[in-house]
């Protein structure tokens, strides 16, 4: 596995995923999901950095920016919804990547007592009704490996 975290760049060579999903007043579940994919023959880029002034405009702008720009990047984009937050940021991630004419791979994986996940299920049943949703971080990153090996 080769590792990018905001705010150094991807560079776009080799397969990719984005794990997109709660920041924010959530535990790092991005370290657990990272850990998940460690032998997996991909790059992961991780949007959560190790310190991030949230009340400086300056970098919350490069932060938007540097996601919106790697999520444009990367093969496929993972989601995840933790328990703690809604994720209102994840929310419209999901949407504006998940609409029909975005066909790159989404893997989504909720939190079984994660609040809106009616929501997302039938959101995404509607407009990518293929995609599967899982209820672990451990059947996430399945999803995520089987999908390198084919």
């Amino acid at each position: 596995m080769n590792y990018v975290e905001c705010p150094n760049v991807y560079d776009g060579t080799g397969m990719s995923v984005f794990i997109a999903g709660g920041i924010s007043n959530c535990s790092n579940w991005q370290q657990d999901m990272i850990k998940l994919l460690e032998h997996a023959d991909l790059t992961v880029v991780n949007p959560r950095r190790e310190s991030f002034d949230i009340t400086d405009p300056a970098a919350s702008e490069f932060q938007i920016k540097w996601e919106h720009s790697h999520l444009d990047k990367v093969d496929a984009i993972l989601f995840w919804f933790p328990p703690e937050t809604l994720c209102p940021i994840t929310l419209y991630e999901l949407g504006a990547r998940s609409m029909a004419r975005h066909k790159k791979p989404i893997f989504i994986g909720i939190h079984p007592d994660y609040k809106r996940k009616f929501d997302v299920e039938m959101q995404t049943s509607l407009v990518r009704p293929e995609i599967q949703i899982v209820y672990t971080l451990e059947n996430l990153a399945k999803q995520v490996i089987d999908w390198t090996k084919s």
